[in-house]
């Protein structure tokens, strides 16, 4: 295994860690703003990571302001020379992680923040808005808005698909909500904690067949932070450092129509590219954080990382033998303030140092996780990134 950076990709190939790690206040916050989580998220990173704020050259950010990152980064008073603001939905973050891992690498940044905040219950509950803004009705999506293909029932005409080519069951689906409820239940950050039951999830009310309230991913709100640096930095830094090894990322459409299978997602490629750039297999892989804004996200994306076979996400969801995902409950039970993406990175790192505040994996002999996974999607599985993570 290589770390990324210590390959040809190119520069001074430098190896790239992760130095520091923070989530905000979560779940129901109720009078912050989203800057102000921004700011406590990337206070408690930098405090996590030991290193001063006066090293951070490089700022990641999107979601927030007219102009992000710079609003952010005016806001955090940073000045950075190296800025990115990619959005592709959930899966910015990795996507964002990736750009920044390649640029550390290369020697165009040193130490790069990824910082992200929302206050996206409490603006409905104070009625700043009513609902999610609206994606538009401009370019490729005025062929889909006049006939109501809402987000949700996109991705629940996906689930159906995937029933209809390969007998996935309803059961199977509300699974992976019960599984992950399970381990929101043993983390004290999660914000909601009630085990469910597989009857629970299938008798909820229904808000886009197949899918249910419980099928769905929660709304909260919450920020979270992540620094990454250059190994020269790790000497100085409070806690040993975990290693990006490998990083993929693919797009494949926005239109459904151009949507080839409804049962693939992006992650086939993004996984693909990340395993063969880290050296590494679905086999060796110890923790896996996933996208989940419904349950459906969940069990196509272990069969496109090649977790099991397609098709075979139903029974494997289920499996108690199944690589552990989502592991503080992810965002149908955890947490879930909108692009979730970077909280798949802190939890992901937690694992790796055995700091996971609810359920802690362990490797059959005892020992830590030796390497994570963290992969997301974006809009409506229109892009995916994943990032392979080493405690070694």
């Amino acid at each position: 295994m290589t770390a990324i950076g210590t390959t040809s990709r190119g520069g001074r190939g430098r190896r790239v860690a992760v130095a520091g790690v923070a989530l905000s206040d979560c779940g129901r916050v109720d009078e912050a703003t989203p800057y102000a989580l921004h700011a406590q998220a990337a206070r408690r990173a930098l405090a996590d990571s030991g290193l001063d704020r006066s090293l951070v050259d490089g700022l990641a950010s999107a979601g927030l302001g007219t102009l992000a990152p710079v609003e952010v980064a005016e806001y955090l008073g940073l000045r950075p020379t190296w800025v990115d603001s990619t959005t592709v939905g959930g899966a910015t973050w990795e996507v964002m992680a990736a750009h920044a891992a390649d640029a550390i690498a290369a020697g165009r940044a040193d130490a790069v923040l990824l910082v992200y905040g929302s206050t996206a219950r409490a603006d409905i509950k104070a009625r700043r808005r009513t609902a999610n803004l609206s994606f538009g009705a401009r370019g490729p999506l005025q062929f889909e808005v006049p006939y109501g293909h809402t987000l949700i029932a996109k991705y629940a005409m996906a689930a159906r698909r995937h029933m209809h080519a390969y007998g996935t069951t309803l059961e199977q689906l509300a699974e992976v909500a019960v599984r992950t409820r399970a381990n929101a239940a043993l983390n004290p950050e999660a914000m909601f904690r009630d085990p469910i039951t597989v009857d629970d999830v299938l008798s909820g009310p229904m808000i886009a067949d197949p899918f249910t309230t419980l099928h769905c991913c929660i709304r909260s709100d919450g920020g979270c932070a992540v620094l990454l640096v250059a190994e020269e930095y790790v000497p100085d830094t409070r806690k040993a450092p975990v290693w990006i090894l490998g990083a993929g990322e693919h797009t494949s459409h926005t239109t459904m129509s151009a949507w080839e299978d409804f049962t693939v997602s992006p992650a086939a490629v993004s996984g693909r590219l990340a395993f063969e750039r880290a050296g590494v297999t679905p086999a060796d892989i110890d923790v896996a954080e996933i996208y989940d804004a419904f349950t459906y996200m969940t069990l196509v994306t272990l069969e496109d990382l090649g977790f099991c076979g397609k098709g075979e996400g139903g029974a494997y969801v289920a499996d108690t033998s199944a690589v552990p995902f989502n592991t503080d409950g992810g965002g149908l039970s955890a947490c879930h303030p909108g692009m979730r993406g970077l909280f798949l990175l802190v939890e992901a790192v937690r694992q790796l140092r055995g700091e996971a505040p609810g359920l802690q994996v362990r490797r059959p002999d005892g020992s830590l996780p030796r390497l994570a996974l963290a992969s997301a999607t974006g809009g409506w599985f229109c892009s995916a990134a994943t990032l392979i993570l080493s405690r070694t």
